[in-house]
């Protein structure tokens, strides 16, 4: 039951993070036809909801809302003795995860009165824009395991919000940098989607930057973490299995 309800909260996260990320996107394409303005309010947008959701969900959950996450958080502690996550609830996170996305995509369509399902016509196969996703994956892996290798993971909510909003401007993707936030955008044919054939370069990409994000987390934090009430790698760990 304990594994189920924080399966709930990233199904729940991971929806509401795609429902702000998918309807800021929809308003701002409404409200103006300048495309800065639009990035602009789609990635504030997003910053501050994940931010808030991250705060709210993560003594739950760890507030991953990510594959990529949840998979690094088993790697990098599964030597340890409290491992933050460990196989049979990354199981249990990353179908959570997705079809959250899903959901949320759909949420937001219905919210504009779009139909609900849609299936977008937005390529974003270019190479430049998988190197863009890349580099974003490997920021995000850095710059959320080295605040808990720093015991700074009280100041997860507004640094990772932060980094994903900047991102959104220095990363020629715009950083998804999520494969379940990834397929979730698939399903809506507004700003924030993506076509169902760019996807699964997308997904490879952001796997090898986590890959590369590990690697460099590794290099410049190579003593074990500590454990961070809170952090990706303690919030799992903290709860009776």
């Amino acid at each position: 039951m304990n594994l189920a309800r924080r399966a709930l909260a990233e199904f729940a996260g991971t929806a509401a993070l795609v429902a702000v990320v998918v309807g800021s996107g929809i308003m701002a394409t409404d409200l103006s036809r300048d495309a800065g303005v639009q990035l602009l309010a789609n990635s504030l947008a997003t910053a501050a909801g994940l931010a808030v959701l991250i705060l709210i969900l993560g003594p739950v959950s760890g507030a991953h809302f990510n594959p990529v996450v949840s998979v690094a958080a088993w790697v990098l502690t599964r030597r340890e003795a409290a491992p933050a996550m460990r196989g049979r609830e990354v199981t249990a996170y990353v179908p959570a995860q997705v079809a959250g996305a899903v959901a949320g995509a759909v949420l937001a369509n219905a919210m504009f009165a779009l139909p609900a399902v849609q299936i977008s016509a937005h390529d974003r196969s270019a190479p430049h824009l998988l190197l863009g996703e890349v580099v974003a994956t490997a920021g995000l892996i850095v710059v959320v395991f080295a605040l808990a290798r720093q015991d700074r993971a009280a100041l997860a909510p507004v640094t990772v919000g932060s980094y994903i909003g900047a991102a959104y401007w220095f990363t020629s993707s715009t950083s998804f940098a999520n494969p379940a936030v990834t397929l979730g955008r698939a399903f809506t044919d507004t700003f924030a989607g993506i076509a169902p054939a760019s996807v699964p370069a997308f997904i490879v990409a952001q796997l090898a930057g986590a890959t590369l994000g590990g690697l460099l987390l590794v290099a410049l934090y190579p003593n074990s973490p500590q454990p961070v009430p809170g952090s990706a790698y303690q919030a799992a760990a903290d709860r009776p299995r």
